[in-house]
């Protein structure tokens, strides 16, 4: 038995050498738990969302890009209410945890906006800092849809994949007034 414990502590011991990082306390330990802190990380991101998107709106020239923001605010509401959902699915409180990655990538936001000017250049800024949230939430939803799947609960799958699916679309609206109008029209300023 001894032999085994010091084979445990040796192995910690070179495994905290090498650099990997140490789990906290409540970190968690199985798929499940995985699933929930995602979706508490997710449902946090979507509501800071909700208060990041009008200020876009706001700064946005392009009539087009503003109504493509307008009507994703609308749909981040409801993909709110879905959440809401798959939390109610697996017997659980909706309970949001501070995204980071969010939180940063909405920061990255109103960084842009500060160093551009208004009109087209602050758009193809708008652009792609939404291109960079929506392809963050494709991430964030293609992943917790298929943890659903995995867990058996196909109804999760299914919410999660309307939401993955609205976000993959939102995502081709903003290429296309990039591609069709704002960049060629930013790329004229110069």
């Amino acid at each position: 038995m001894k032999t085994t414990e010091n084979t445990k502590t040796t192995s910690s011991r070179e495994t905290a050498k090498k650099g990997v990082t140490k789990a906290k306390s409540n970190a968690a330990s199985g798929l499940t738990e995985l699933f929930e802190d995602g979706l508490k990380d997710i449902y946090w991101a979507e509501k800071a969302l909700t208060k990041a998107l009008p200020t876009m709106v706001k700064n946005a020239s392009s009539v087009e890009l503003k109504d493509a923001i307008d009507n994703h605010l609308t749909e981040t509401e409801n993909q709110i209410k879905r959440l809401e959902e798959v939390f109610d699915i697996i017997g659980k409180k909706a309970t949001a945890k501070k995204c980071d990655a969010m939180e940063g990538l909405i920061e990255e936001a109103k960084g842009m906006l500060e160093e551009t000017e208004v009109g087209v250049v602050r758009d193809a800024a708008i652009i792609a800092a939404s291109q960079k949230i929506e392809h963050y939430e494709i991430a964030t939803y293609g992943t917790l849809r298929q943890f659903a799947e995995t867990l058996g609960l196909p109804e999760a799958a299914s919410i999660l994949e309307l939401t993955l699916d609205e976000e993959k679309g939102a995502d081709k609206i903003l290429t296309e007034v990039a591609v069709n109008a704002v960049n060629l029209e930013a790329a004229e300023v110069e």
